[in-house]
């Protein structure tokens, strides 16, 4: 735990040194809120919503979570609907897919999805596979949710990006939020779809404020599952990335296109099932594709952009083969300087998009 704590406290200073540059939505009302308090704000109204929904999981009652992101929670619904569990991801995961097979709609927190591994019998076996062996009879609306991927120096063991691992698997829905309107609307809409969903979110954006409209603050809002949005249009290069490496995105098209060159930023939201017809839409407009994750590179989420791509009707537009640009394909080394280029930034994609374009 007290490792977790450390990563907690890391990742808040790596967010308030590295993290602080502000997004901003378009309309006249907008609002600051934290990815952190979105996530707080979902569960909030769902637990209200409805009594079916619970959470389990390392310290998200008393404790208020290791991330606080179910802060207040168990002073306001209590054990019964917040609980603690022990430090045994297997066994407390394996009570949340039986308690959606009886009919409840739990939201199992892993600390880091790292500790997810310890219960992937439970996750892939048990959870997603239920439906279709029950020929339809037993569903599992479950909610396995945490940070995911690489935080600040926590090294290989808590490094993983697992939105390939789970991606990869029939019966799960996997989802993976960049901003404030991704995490509250895509957790709103797993908590309240009737399959088990994989949500991935990010330790670094936890702190991170994005201006959102009232509309996304309305307890109906929900953010579809399956659908990706197009941040920012372009016309010369389609860049395509999920969670943080959205923001590095962005910030490579604003560079870029001080240069003449049009950017067109795609946040894929989901990961499974993926939105491939609003990607190969925008090929079909730019003619040149670059996609960007903090996951290993092989057989990962870019790769399977670059399948679908060449498998599909897009494929005779693009000017110039697919460029990837992925973290390095080694264990997450602990030393600073060594993350940082095992990491993808923002110059790795502006090089990624001068190669393809041959400027």
């Amino acid at each position: 735990m007290a490792s977790v704590r450390k990563v907690f406290c890391a990742g808040k200073a790596q967010v308030s040194l590295l993290l602080r540059r502000r997004f901003h939505a378009s309309g006249p009302k907008a609002i600051q809120v934290t990815v952190r308090d979105a996530l707080n704000q979902a569960i909030d109204e769902e637990l209200e919503r409805d009594e079916r929904v619970f959470m389990l999981g390392e310290e998200v009652a008393q404790y208020d979570g290791a991330y606080k992101i179910s802060r207040g929670l168990w002073k306001k619904y209590g054990d019964k609907r917040v609980m603690d569990t022990p430090i045994s991801e297997m066994g407390f995961t394996g009570i949340a897919v039986g308690a959606a097979m009886a009919g409840l709609r739990p939201i199992c927190e892993f600390m880091t999805f790292n500790f997810s591994m310890q219960a992937i019998d439970q996750v892939i076996n048990s959870a997603a596979k239920t439906y279709y062996m029950s020929a339809g009879r037993v569903s599992v609306p479950i909610v396995f949710r945490g940070p995911n991927g690489a935080s600040a120096g926590v090294a290989a063991q808590h490094s993983q990006c697992f939105a390939a691992w789970y991606g990869h698997c029939p019966g799960l829905k996997v989802v993976s939020p960049w901003n404030t309107e991704d995490a509250r609307g895509l957790l709103k809409a797993a908590i309240r779809d009737d399959n088990p969903v994989v949500m991935l979110e990010n330790e670094l954006m936890y702190g991170v404020a994005f201006d959102v409209s009232e509309d996304v603050m309305s307890k109906d809002f929900v953010v579809p599952i399956g659908k990706a949005k197009v941040e920012r249009q372009g016309t010369h290069i389609t860049l395509v990335s999920h969670s943080r490496s959205v923001g590095h995105c962005l910030e490579a098209a604003t560079f870029l296109a001080k240069e003449g060159v049009e950017c067109e930023v795609i946040n894929l939201r989901t990961i499974r099932p993926m939105d491939t017809d609003t990607i190969e839409a925008s090929v079909v407009k730019t003619n040149h594709l670059v996609t960007v994750e903090g996951g290993w590179p092989q057989f990962g989420v870019g790769s399977e952009i670059c399948a679908k791509i060449m498998e599909g009707p897009a494929f005779n537009y693009l000017d110039a083969p697919v460029v990837r640009v992925t973290g390095a394909d080694v264990p997450m080394p602990y030393a600073k300087i060594l993350e940082d280029n095992c990491i993808p930034q923002v110059k790795d994609i502006i090089f990624a998009v001068k190669k393809t374009l041959h400027v």
